[in-house]
């Protein structure tokens, strides 16, 4: 039984996975460019949000007696490895040189914290090394908010930078790209000062929001003034680093935390929401990506309400969920017509869909429902979600409104079925 708390958890990680009992395979649906791939796959997992929500491979494991430190520590090392397997897809998978390139990585990482953690193991092996900077980098244990604040829960958000960065070293074989740890840390920083001021109110909970989130930053004393002074003062678009257009997954990582720092009031304000696409603008976003990270950072409250405090609150879930619905309406409504064409061929599927409006499906019928809608999900891009593991929590969601927004599919559906009563 695998334990992440005990050590020698990675080699018997490896052990598990040499035994067939974790399978170390996610098939990249042709639909999807890899980066987009990586961002919506560690998005489901929570990993981006500093929550483990699912593991990327190890899914099968029972998780039960593990901490929540634990769990997003093996979740950690799931998404370098992802990312890593991703990079070299096109040759088997060696576990040697995977963690000889996780070492290298972390031995030149620039985060203050993992330089004084690399001096601390000096005389321990690889894997115990990076049993230890793991550890470090999700133990981070501090409550500057109200209890019942669910932010609380994303103290560890920036351990996602080393997957981001890490994504980057693999890619680029050079160490040169580690030394951007910093430069990455300050930008997430101003897109939380920028998302604070947004409204024209900074409230003492983004005060305080700032302050957690630059605990967990791992920066030196110098960045780390010049960021609370942006914060005090204000910033603007223009205090981003100048290579942040160029890159993808910091890109998206800066939008994820824009939108979490502005649904901490659990609603999306008129001010808040004209920032988003201002922010989407700036960094060359298309407004329908936008659709997408609000999307899933909603479905990641939704999924995490029983485990994040803020969102045992029932107003605050009926707030988000109300969201969530409004949003993927708009979503199908902009896909209707393609929605609808891909329907007609689907007539099992549209049977379904108006059973379970009135009678709860067997198993193996929601089954068909995932597969058949996931195959359909495949040809319009604004349905990505759908097509990766775990991707289906909204799937009930979108059953309900599909039937009103689709009308026709369903009409010409009822006509067959006349057709073959009378036969």
């Amino acid at each position: 039984m695998l334990s992440p708390g005990a050590k020698g958890w990675i080699n018997k990680y490896f052990d598990l996975v040499e035994k067939g009992e974790i399978q170390l395979i996610i098939d990249r649906p042709k639909e999807l460019k890899k980066l987009h791939f990586i961002h919506l796959t560690l998005s489901n997992s929570g990993v981006v949000f500093g929550f483990p929500t699912r593991l990327v491979f190890a899914r099968n494991l029972d998780d039960s007696g593990w901490t929540h430190e634990e769990k997003l520590k093996l979740l950690l090392f799931e998404s370098l490895l992802f990312v890593y397997l991703q990079e070299e897809s096109d040759r088997p998978f060696n576990k040697e040189e995977f963690l000889e390139t996780l070492i290298s990585f972390y031995a030149h990482h620039n985060a203050s914290t993992i330089r004084k953690m690399f001096r601390f193991f000096l005389k321990e092996g690889r894997e115990e090394k990076l049993e230890g900077v793991l550890s470090g980098r999700v133990d981070i244990k501090l409550k500057l908010l109200e209890n019942k604040w669910w932010v609380n829960s994303l103290s560890n958000v920036f351990s996602y930078l080393d997957v981001i960065l890490f994504n980057d070293f693999v890619h680029n074989e050079d160490t040169d790209a580690l030394k951007s740890y910093s430069s990455y840390a300050i930008d997430a920083l101003t897109a939380i000062t920028l998302s604070a001021y947004s409204d024209g109110i900074l409230e003492d909970k983004e005060k305080a929001l700032f302050n957690l989130f630059l605990a967990s930053a791992s920066l030196d004393e110098e960045d780390r003034e010049l960021v609370k002074n942006r914060f005090h003062q204000g910033a603007t678009l223009r205090d981003f680093s100048s290579f942040l257009h160029e890159h993808w997954l910091l890109k998206r990582f800066i939008l994820d935390i824009a939108i979490l720092t502005v649904l901490s009031g659990g609603e999306l304000e008129d001010t808040e929401s004209d920032f988003l696409d201002e922010l989407c603008v700036y960094l060359e976003i298309p407004a329908e990506e936008l659709e997408e990270n609000l999307g899933m950072i909603e479905n990641f409250l939704l999924k995490t309400q029983h485990e994040a405090d803020f969102m045992r609150d029932s107003p605050s879930y009926e707030k988000v969920y109300s969201s969530l619905y409004k949003r993927w309406s708009k979503v199908l409504l902009r896909n209707k017509d393609k929605l609808a064409t891909e329907l007609k061929e689907s007539k099992e599927l549209v049977a379904l869909i108006k059973k379970s409006a009135t009678k709860e499906l067997t198993p193996e019928e929601r089954d068909m429902v995932k597969s058949q809608f996931k195959d359909i999900a495949k040809s319009i891009p604004a349905l990505a979600i759908f097509i990766l593991p775990g991707g289906t929590l909204l799937l009930p969601l979108v059953l309900k409104l599909i039937p009103d927004l689709v009308p026709t599919a369903f009409k010409e559906n009822e006509i067959d079925q006349k057709k073959m009563d009378k036969e």
